[in-house]
């Protein structure tokens, strides 16, 4: 959806919507309680579990009760393999049956991989509402400067439009002084929608209506903990890395379905064990001997004696599949560990961004605090410090995008490193 058409919704909801201010950790908590993509991850749980009841079924006893009762002409003959009867149970269980064992490991293999699969989506989800946060942190504290600078502006014109009346300034000064109030106005009003965009898919995120706006509390940098080396980020970060483990449950579980089909020659052993309740009508004239209470109890063995090719056919897959994901596991190492030194490094060259912003955000001040000293002297006219108040909040905002640079590099290395979320808790 375009952003224009997006800001127009929410212009329409806005007499609907509802405000929440809650801090960056409460901001994680909820998304990962309640965001649609982790609901969904936790369905797909769920149906993962219920596959492993499934792949039990087999080793599970079942009884079934029925009658065979039945008219009979002549010799009374099987019907349905059981022989005419009143009342009919019978059941029957696995109990040596290797394709299926190996299908029941391969589901809990397979709900193992979906639960890690849970928590990536959790980490995933837990990145993105702390970056949309910080996102939303950083345009209010720009906001906030842009509006000092509006102010200041608006002085400056009174000023000059005074001086120009008085015959000090030249008419063009006023001018330009509009100009100067009119673009900082035109960012201040930019940034304000770009912070309701942000709000509002902040609000998305933790799974709030799209006409929700979600407000940061913390004016503070979020001081999240990374690792102190470079080496110490990479092993952290193949050491927790949940595509690798995901990517080895999916290897472990196709190892299983190897041996399943490996199994498909050995022979199935099932207990089966049938009761029958017969009437007399049906047996009295062609057999000698009557007995109304009939059971059956005992093993049935298969024994494959010719399986067809298709299980050589699903071997070979399986076999090709499994070469797929020990090489996707490789190269998921090795992108891991580049993405983790890529991080760090421009962790490091945010800090050192940052360190230079707050170093000339410094000097600005000092010098809005010599000109106040040189005004009271007489050296120095308001004008000067006026320019000089502008030209710091000009650099306020440079030192809070290097900071804002520098918490989302940081972000990025405890992402890479599988320990954001619990940073952020």
């Amino acid at each position: 959806m375009p952003k224009h058409t997006f800001l127009l919704l929410l212009a329409t909801g806005a007499g609907f919507a509802e405000v929440h201010t809650v801090t960056l950790r409460q901001a994680v908590d909820v998304a990962v309680k309640q965001n649609a993509d982790v609901v969904l991850a936790r369905l797909d749980e769920q149906k993962a579990q219920a596959a492993i009841r499934i792949a039990k079924d087999p080793f599970s006893p079942k009884v079934y009760a029925g009658s065979g009762l039945a008219k009979t002409y002549g010799y009374p003959s099987s019907i349905e393999g059981a022989a005419p009867s009143i009342v009919q149970t019978r059941t029957d269980m696995a109990i040596f049956n290797r394709p299926k064992t190996y299908e029941l490991a391969r589901a809990r293999e397979n709900a193992r991989g979906v639960a890690i699969a849970t928590e990536s989506k959790s980490d995933e989800v837990a990145y993105q509402t702390a970056s949309l946060y910080l996102d939303a942190q950083q345009m209010t504290l720009n906001l906030r400067s842009l509006n000092l600078e509006v102010e200041s502006l608006q002085r400056v014109g009174e000023a000059i439009k005074l001086r120009t009346q008085e015959g000090r300034e030249l008419p063009i000064s006023n001018t330009r002084a509009a100009v100067d109030l009119a673009r900082v106005r035109q960012r201040a009003e930019a940034l304000q929608e770009d912070l309701d965009y942000a709000q509002a898919s902040l609000a998305v995120v933790l799974g709030y209506p799209a006409t929700d706006r979600v407000q940061p509390v913390d004016n503070e940098p979020a001081r999240l903990e990374v690792p102190e080396t470079e080496p110490a980020a990479v092993a952290l970060a193949l050491e927790n890395s949940k595509d690798v483990r995901r990517l080895e449950s999916q290897l472990q579980a196709k190892g299983l379905e190897l041996r399943g089909y490996h199994a498909a020659r050995l022979p199935v052993i099932d207990v089966v064990a049938q009761y029958a309740l017969f009437a007399k009508s049906n047996y009295d004239q062609f057999f000698t001997h009557f007995q109304r209470n009939n059971g059956e109890v005992g093993a049935a063995i298969t024994v494959p004696l010719l399986v067809g090719s298709a299980a050589k056919g699903y071997l070979t897959q399986a076999e090709t599949e499994a070469l797929e994901l020990r090489t996707q596991i490789n190269q998921t190492r090795n992108r891991i560990e580049l993405d983790t030194q890529k991080s760090y490094h421009d962790m490091q060259k945010a800090s050192s961004a940052h360190e230079v912003a707050r170093l000339d955000l410094d000097y600005a001040r000092e010098q809005v605090s010599v000109l106040l000293s040189q005004l009271e002297e007489g050296r120095a006219t308001q004008q000067a410090i006026d320019d000089a108040r502008l030209l710091e909040q000009e650099k306020w905002i440079v030192f809070y995008d290097t900071q804002h640079a520098l918490e989302n590099a940081r972000l990025s290395v405890l992402r890479e490193t599988g320990t954001l979320a619990a940073a952020l808790r």
